[in-house]
């Protein structure tokens, strides 16, 4: 159905647009694919085929109308890691395993939960893997040879200084012509591809002017084929894939989020509104067929999305017709290819790596000296000097920890008695003093979430504020959102321990709390007539079961009824108190 909501009135004129639409982003996406491949550590043409097959794949079955889809530079360290580890042949299959997570997160709905993500783990992780994406261009800007490529960030650093002295002169000029011409394009010419102009530019200067002085994509690669190549299914053992999966994992995570992203910024310039389920199914389906034809993976690529949508795409068409100008460019241009300087696409690498850093929001983090900057700061240095699927991992553990402790440090746990000078006599708390509380009624204001973060501080603070033994304790709950099943235990054990020798009254509970109570039984323990829903209620069922006879010459006077109860010998006293408490 969304399929064909997607389609719906369409026309000739909107084809139209989805030609030209498509044909640009289609030759945008040509230097980019064969940069984010050899940054990933394989031939350029494998970019290109990922571009081809998934595009069209991502379009089709994806669940945004505006999605292009292909290779990105998120992926490139993860992949290139695979590839050092594990080799080309088992990064298709890394890829395939991450196309049937991706497909089970959709068809499981799980696309909603990506969004729960903090924002400082993945700010974090992508700034770092601009880092990676940049330095790893520098001994290519530069035309370094005799260079070890190294998985790790030091080894990669040590071995750029350690051969500084090849630097070639001409590769330094090709890549600053491209660099420029990169830069100023969109200033001058904003709707002219700034990174294609500057590859063909530099290459043609680099072929008539000093040929033979820099390395191509055809003396460091070979000649780029003019086909796809033949459908072919990888061998696949048990053991291989549990080697393989956490790889897998990583790439479908990064893929799910940065689709998604993308499609929430093409909702963004468009009013629309993307389906994220049926878009993880989409990524997941090409991400399962692209590694047959030799494809690496692929994700949504937003800078591409809203090229796309900027030239005027109105339907998926323009996302098909971006791939099929792939693959005729590959087809009767692909020889042509070879020519290309690795010098000139060092710069566009750097380029894109420097718009994904988003700078300004990592630096605005920073900035707020909160535990956001400490995810962010942790995550960043993990994914620059260990590993992504390190720092994800950390990334994620350390969120949720400096949550736990967030909540449990908004976590209210006080004893409370009425403001008699409130007109109201409302409920507070810091009115409890020496000679001013009830030996007998023990009522605690308790608010927030009762979760494992907070539950053993409020059972802690109740158990040694009771120690007096009173023969009630009362617990408003009404500002109790919810409650874990850690909270229920702590809650179970004040119960066990003060109803051996007292009552325990609960108002005010909120219907999730109460649902975990009622599911573990400790509803039905308590007893249900000592639930009440206002505080007046339960402070009316406390007062009837004190023994009157403490009451006599009581001089706290915690509550309104306390001063005739303490003058009065064994009278029981009628008096209600008013439902405002």
């Amino acid at each position: 159905m969304f399929f064909d909501r997607r389609f719906s009135h369409y026309s000739l004129s909107s084809f139209r647009k989805d030609v030209l639409s498509g044909l640009i982003v289609g030759v945008i996406a040509i230097p980019l694919g064969m940069a984010f491949s050899i940054a990933s550590g394989v031939k350029p043409e494998y970019g290109i085929y990922t571009t081809i097959v998934a595009g069209i794949l991502i379009s089709l079955f994806g669940g945004s109308r505006y999605q292009i889809g292909g290779p990105t530079g998120a992926f490139i360290p993860i992949l290139f890691g695979i590839v050092m580890t594990y080799g080309y042949e088992n990064l298709l299959i890394a890829g395939f395993l991450a196309g049937i997570l991706l497909l089970l997160m959709g068809l499981f709905k799980l696309g909603t939960l990506i969004k729960f993500i903090p924002r400082p783990v993945t700010i974090g992780f992508t700034a770092g893997i601009a880092v990676t994406i940049f330095t790893g261009q520098i001994a290519s800007f530069l035309g370094l040879s005799g260079l070890k490529k190294q998985e790790d960030f030091f080894l990669n650093m040590k071995e750029i200084f350690l051969h500084v002295g090849t630097i070639n002169f001409y590769s330094v000029l090709t890549a600053i012509l491209c660099l420029v011409i990169v830069l100023i394009t969109p200033k001058i010419a904003p709707k002219i591809p700034g990174p294609l102009i500057g590859l063909v530019l530099s290459t043609v200067i680099a072929t008539i002017f000093y040929p033979g002085q820099v390395a191509t994509i055809g003396t460091s690669y070979g000649e780029i084929p003019n086909s796809l190549p033949n459908f072919h299914m990888p061998t696949v053992d048990i053991g291989l894939i549990s080697k393989l999966l956490p790889s897998a994992f990583v790439i479908a995570m990064l893929g799910g989020i940065e689709s998604l992203l993308s499609a929430v910024v093409a909702d963004g310039m468009t009013n629309s509104k993307h389906n994220s389920n049926k878009e993880l199914i989409g990524q997941g389906i090409a991400n399962m067929i692209a590694p047959l034809f030799g494809g690496i993976p692929a994700t949504g690529a937003i800078a591409r999305t809203a090229t796309n949508i900027k030239n005027g795409a109105v339907s998926p068409v323009s996302g098909v017709i971006h791939s099929i100008v792939v693959l005729l460019v590959l087809i009767f241009f692909a020889s042509y290819a070879s020519y290309i300087p690795l010098a000139s696409m060092a710069p566009i690498l750097m380029v894109v790596a420097w718009n994904m850093s988003e700078h300004h929001v990592f630096s605005h983090i920073l900035k707020t000296k909160t535990s956001d900057s400490l995810v962010l700061l942790v995550t960043f240095l993990l994914t620059v000097f260990v590993t992504l699927t390190v720092a994800v991992e950390v990334g994620l553990a350390l969120s949720v920890v400096l949550f736990a402790k967030r909540m449990s440090d908004v976590m209210i746990t006080e004893k409370a008695l009425p403001n008699h000078e409130h007109r109201h006599k409302k409920m507070q708390t810091k009115m409890v003093t020496d000679t001013h509380d009830c030996p007998q009624i023990s009522i605690f204001n308790v608010e927030g979430p009762l979760f494992f973060g907070a539950a053993q501080t409020f059972e802690k603070t109740i158990m040694s504020a009771i120690d007096y033994r009173p023969k009630i304790l009362l617990l408003r709950m009404s500002k109790v959102p919810l409650m874990d099943t850690t909270g229920e235990a702590n809650l179970a054990s004040i119960v066990k321990h003060f109803s051996k020798n007292g009552t325990v009254l609960l108002s005010g509970v909120n219907s999730q709390p109460k649902t975990v109570l009622k599911k573990t039984g400790l509803y039905e323990k308590i007893g249900e007539d000592h639930f009440f829903d206002h505080t007046g209620e339960a402070l009316d069922f406390a007062l009837a079961k004190i023994e009157k006879s403490r009451c006599i010459g009581c001089k706290h006077f915690a509550f309104h009824e306390c001063e005739e109860l303490s003058q009065s010998e064994g009278i029981e006293t009628s008096r209600k108190l008013t439902p405002t408490y």
